[in-house]
């Protein structure tokens, strides 16, 4: 039997991914893509999944491309490499940034190349303290994908990200936490419960509105401030109109914890 390269839990209004190649630092190769893209397939169906934890089996997060997958052309023709991100990393990172749920990412060990960014991608990223994020593009002659390039100099600025992609040096997960690139860096043995109990928090909080919070802050990148008041306020006007909305007032009038039903 051939042990799937991707695992999915569902439990309590949260879905648990685990890229599932530990022999490999769980890099990806086309089975995962596939695997992973399923996944989010039944995640997107299904309404009652609230939140979403992504992490890795084994000693690491995700090593990027496994280099013995890619292809590498017919004969002497060089490899279309922008095509495998046509097909496969770019509708990934699409995809992870667009949920309209919430997405921490529990980061075990290396996370490198398009494991970083994948990870980059999530919404809250939770890193054990041993953990480590490496751009190794530079060492290979390639430039920096699966969104690389976008996220890192927005994350940490112009000098640090030219650091990070230009030099290929491994960052530890304290100073990626110093820097702002993750959210916390927490003791190696605490990792998946503190990841977990993030998880199963936002399963239980107004998930409609978290989904609009999320479109707001990805298109604030580039919009102008006219343009971003504007999308508040359509935002907001949908937001008004929810369930969660009517029962977060309620709870707070009430002097009551709120039971959000993610409506």
């Amino acid at each position: 039997m051939v042990e799937p390269t991707v695992l999915l839990q569902v439990a309590e209004g949260t879905a648990t991914i685990t890229l599932n190649r530990p022999d490999k630092l769980n890099a990806f190769n086309e089975a995962m893509h596939r695997e992973l893209a399923q996944a989010l397939d039944r995640i997107e169906a299904d309404a009652a999944i609230r939140a979403v934890l992504l992490t890795g089996a084994g000693r690491g997060f995700c090593a990027g491309q496994d280099l013995g997958d890619r292809m590498v052309g017919e004969g002497d023709a060089p490899p279309d490499l922008g095509a495998t991100l046509d097909r496969l990393y770019n509708p990934l990172i699409r995809r992870v940034c667009r949920l309209e749920r919430p997405v921490v990412c529990a980061v075990n060990g290396v996370a490198a190349g398009a494991g970083a960014n994948l990870a980059f991608s999530c919404d809250i990223v939770l890193a054990a303290r041993s953990a480590q994020f490496i751009e190794p593009f530079c060492r290979l002659g390639l430039v920096p994908d699966a969104g690389g390039t976008y996220v890192l100099p927005r994350l940490v600025g112009s000098a640090r990200a030219r650091g990070l992609a230009l030099l290929g040096e491994p960052l530890a997960a304290e100073q990626a936490e110093a820097w702002g690139l993750i959210w916390r860096a927490v003791d190696d043995d605490r990792l998946i419960d503190e990841a977990s109990a993030l998880a199963c928090h936002l399963a239980t909080q107004a998930t409609v509105g978290l989904g609009l919070i999320k479109r707001a802050l990805l298109a604030s990148a580039t919009n102008s401030l006219d343009d971003q008041l504007d999308l508040e306020r359509d935002l907001q006007r949908a937001a008004g109109r929810t369930e969660d909305y009517r029962e977060g007032v309620a709870a707070f009038v009430e002097k009551r914890r709120p039971t959000f039903r993610g409506r």
